[in-house]
């Protein structure tokens, strides 16, 4: 299936395609809480909260953790945790009527041992996720809905494909996006490749609409834009670290760059006063243009993170070459 794409759906034949599926390492915490475990045989690992689908560690083989997690995160049942990576929907941004993130973020998923057309997980580094709408999701946003989540860790990189399908009797159009913070070593020293001349809506600025005029990104001061028709390869490099993330995506066109820098960090509370320093919040998402389905149809999108040295060639990103995008 194309990511991006609406695609009909056929029904399920029955037969039970999750039966040869390895079960997922799912911890059951103290409070109540569930999270699902993944690992990889180089010692790649990642962490998934069934609440809210949302992924709050992934770290690479020599256990240096990649996702930022503020100190003062509110770890309690219901409540959304800021950092790692999240699911905005169906709303993602400030650009509609409803909760600025979306409202699945704060729903118990469960684990998804059919995932089809997907094959089923037979390991342990990879899980798929299912939440389905319920009748009081209807009174936020009259629509039904299936969303999945596979994520994948492997070696150096972390894989997740979002599904979107409308089990409604009508139409429906959406926003999305999925939001991850990256741990840097400091935010002024950090250079974003691949949104150069681009136009973009900043929200700082009443939305309105401005062409990127550098030839990288920096950051000296706050920072929310929704980058539009955006290529499918981001590269975030930490001079510092000497480490570069790339974003891979597909379905997802546009992107975000959110910094709340020192006076917002400050106001915040359940983010820490110098957090800003040491994060940035980019999202593959799909903004300008919602996605429309009609009934029985899917949407599915493609990201995938990976963090390598530095000695990773910023002349890599050339446009000619970043448009041509990437095979999966």
């Amino acid at each position: 299936m194309d990511e991006g794409k609406v695609h009909p759906i056929a029904s399920n034949s029955g037969e039970n395609l999750g039966a040869n599926a390895m079960p997922a390492n799912v911890i059951r915490d103290g409070d109540g809480s569930s999270r699902v475990i993944l690992s990889e045989p180089t010692g790649c690992t990642a962490e998934v909260l069934l609440h809210g689908g949302q992924i709050v560690s992934w770290k690479n083989e020599r256990r240096e953790e990649l996702l930022f997690m503020t100190n003062k995160a509110l770890w309690k049942a219901g409540k959304v945790i800021r950092g790692g990576m999240s699911i905005c929907f169906p709303q993602s941004t400030n650009f509609g009527f409803l909760e600025q993130p979306g409202f699945v973020r704060n729903r118990l998923w469960s684990v998804d041992s059919s995932p089809s057309p997907l094959p089923p997980a037979n390991n342990r580094s990879t899980v798929d996720l299912l939440l389905k709408s319920t009748d009081e999701d209807l009174k936020t946003w009259p629509h039904r809905f299936e969303l999945r989540l596979r994520i994948s860790v492997t070696a150096g990189k972390l894989t997740v494909i979002p599904r979107v399908r409308n089990i409604d009797s009508k139409p429906f159009s959406f926003t999305f996006a999925l939001c991850s913070y990256l741990s840097v070593s400091d935010i002024s020293e950090v250079r974003v490749e691949g949104l150069e001349t681009l136009d973009y809506f900043d929200s700082l600025l009443q939305r309105e609409r401005y062409t990127e005029q550098a030839d990288a990104i920096t950051f000296d001061g706050e920072v929310e834009r929704v980058y539009l028709s955006t290529p499918p390869k981001i590269a975030v490099i930490d001079h510092e670290k000497k480490r570069t993330y790339v974003l891979r995506k597909d379905g997802m066109p546009d992107a975000v760059l959110w910094n709340p820098w020192d006076k917002k960090a400050k106001a915040m509370p359940d983010f820490g006063d110098e957090d800003y320093k040491i994060m940035l919040c980019i999202d593959s998402a799909s903004v300008e243009t919602p996605i429309v389905l009609k009934p029985g149809e899917e949407w599915k999108g493609r990201q995938e993170l990976t963090a390598v040295s530095s000695s990773y060639c910023s002349g890599q990103l050339d446009p000619r070459k970043v448009l041509q995008g990437y095979n999966y």
